[in-house]
């Protein structure tokens, strides 16, 4: 059962959002100045151990790539030198990582353009790596063997961590690495989302997805699975909510209850979710603890029925709102297409093809959704207005996750020296 909700909490329900909703804006020192920057986006290739950084509107170009895991011998010595931490290696590389190591997962830049901290699942640590020189500023190993999903606060100044075989989430300092504080979360914590005012973090722990075990009538098997609502500055849990209760008030019993990427609707009433197994997401009514609308996505054809050979359990994975709250985008993962959809009406628009896209975020400028294609090596925009693709550009080994940032105005890369 879930914890009882604190009456205080109603008051502060509209103060929780996905930091990441809405576009960061672009600094105002002059071109000239040693301070300007300028806004990107910042492409995982986790396959690769690769960061692309390409233009954040327009043709979205590439305009340069940094490698994020430049201490890369050393951690695998470290880990062949350790049994337990060579097991919980391998294990990464043959299941979430279909064959290959997980190098990064997530990254965000930090507010002054110098730095991008990334999550490295299969080193089970975050790093903060110097834009201009490639080298690590900082290290910190999480709990346990493998690191997830993170966020930023708004201030960019904490970053939380997901440690996924820990159930913990770490708060970071993002300038020095040191931890602020950590909690308790459910089975496999996943997605990280920091409330607008920074005063909370929201962690959706997905369960165990690595089993075969993928039949509805089995899902009770995949673990404890949860949002986790914790106070960021204190870091005690706030309030837990059990998406299964309140899926089984709406019949859908054969619904997973594993919260997958998630977002706020502008006003921070709403939350739109995707679930493991579901081609669609659903709706949450913050203020009223339930679900008021589902959202069915089309199957495509050509994707198989056996759940077990979708990646991780996920059929769609990657979820974003337009800045004013007006449309969806959904990344559908194993459909092979991304589509926006109108938050009104939840009708869809066209399904652009796209292949296995694993995430989807906002582009600078809020005017298109920019998805991650893991299985053709490259990144697609897709105009709000339209529906339609405008643009794909080509970055590293199996792109995930995309997240706004920024670097130095006159920034092209690492130096080689």
């Amino acid at each position: 059962m879930p914890a009882p909700r604190p009456r205080y909490l109603c008051s502060v329900a509209a103060a929780l959002a996905l930091v990441l909703t809405a576009p960061a804006t672009a600094a105002t020192a002059a071109p000239g100045s040693p301070a300007a920057l300028r806004e990107v986006l910042f492409v995982g290739n986790n396959w690769d151990g690769t960061a692309d950084v390409i233009e954040s509107t327009g043709d979205f170009a590439r305009i340069g790539r940094v490698d994020v895991v430049p201490d890369k011998e050393e951690r695998l010595a470290e880990i062949k030198a350790d049994p337990i931490k060579w097991i919980y290696f391998t294990a990464i590389r043959n299941s979430v990582g279909e064959g290959h190591d997980q190098l990064v997962d997530d990254m965000y830049s930090t507010p002054d353009g110098r730095s991008v901290v990334v999550s490295r699942p299969s080193f089970a640590d975050v790093v903060s790596i110097d834009l201009a020189t490639g080298r690590i500023n900082w290290r910190f190993p999480v709990a346990g063997h493998r690191s997830d999903h993170m966020a930023v606060s708004p201030d960019g100044t904490r970053v939380a961590v997901s440690a996924s075989t820990a159930n913990t989430v770490h708060v970071l300092d993002i300038a020095t690495g040191r931890q602020l504080g950590s909690f308790a979360t459910g089975d496999k914590p996943h997605e990280n989302v920091f409330s607008r005012d920074g005063r909370y973090i929201w962690n959706m722990s997905i369960g165990e997805v690595n089993t075969a075990l993928d039949a509805p009538w089995l899902d009770w098997t995949k673990g404890d699975r949860r949002i986790t609502v914790a106070d960021a500055t204190t870091y005690r849990q706030v309030k837990v909510i059990d998406m299964r209760e309140r899926l089984d008030a709406i019949g859908l019993e054969d619904h997973s209850d594993a919260v997958r990427p998630a977002v706020f609707s502008p006003d921070e009433s709403k939350l739109y979710f995707q679930v493991s197994f579901f081609n669609g997401f659903l709706e949450y009514d913050v203020a009223t603890d339930r679900i008021t609308r589902v959202k069915t996505l089309p199957e495509n054809p050509d994707t198989s029925e056996d759940r077990t050979t979708w990646v991780n359990d996920s059929r769609h994975h990657g979820i974003t709102m337009k800045p004013d709250g007006s449309k969806l985008c959904v990344a559908g993962t194993m459909d092979d297409y991304a589509t926006v959809v109108d938050r009104t009406t939840l009708q869809q628009g066209p399904l652009v093809t796209a292949s296995k896209p694993y995430w989807a975020t906002v582009s600078g400028d809020g005017k298109a959704c920019v998805v991650s294609e893991s299985g053709a090596d490259r990144v697609t925009a897709i105009d709000f207005a339209t529906g339609r693709k405008t643009v794909s550009v080509p970055v590293g080994d199996h792109p995930q996750r995309v997240r706004l940032g920024r670097v130095a105005a006159d920034w092209s890369g690492p130096s080689a020296g």
